[in-house]
């Protein structure tokens, strides 16, 4: 995974996410663009959408960052009902 650094500033890459199409591939941390609700999150150790989102049906206001409880793992299965996220790889 990446440092803090490189996660902030984006250093490898960002892709956005606006479609209920799930992705798959590892993501180091999720920046919400605008309110997005997430039908999926889970990471690398079993996480749910519900161990990060308290209220998964609600939506997550735009301008938050997701980050997993692990900074070594990331994200693995991000599937969104509606809104949109940059994944930062």
């Amino acid at each position: 995974m990446r440092t803090w650094n490189e996660i902030l500033t984006a250093a490898a890459g960002a892709i956005i996410l606006n479609d209920t199409d799930a992705y798959t591939d590892p993501v180091s941390a999720i920046y919400v663009l605008e309110d997005t609700v997430f039908a999926t999150l889970g990471d690398a150790a079993g996480n749910a959408v519900s161990d990060y989102i308290t209220t998964p049906a609600t939506a997550v206001k735009a301008g938050a960052l997701l980050t997993p409880f692990d900074k070594q793992k990331g994200f693995n299965a991000i599937t969104l009902t509606s809104g949109s996220v940059a994944l930062i790889l």
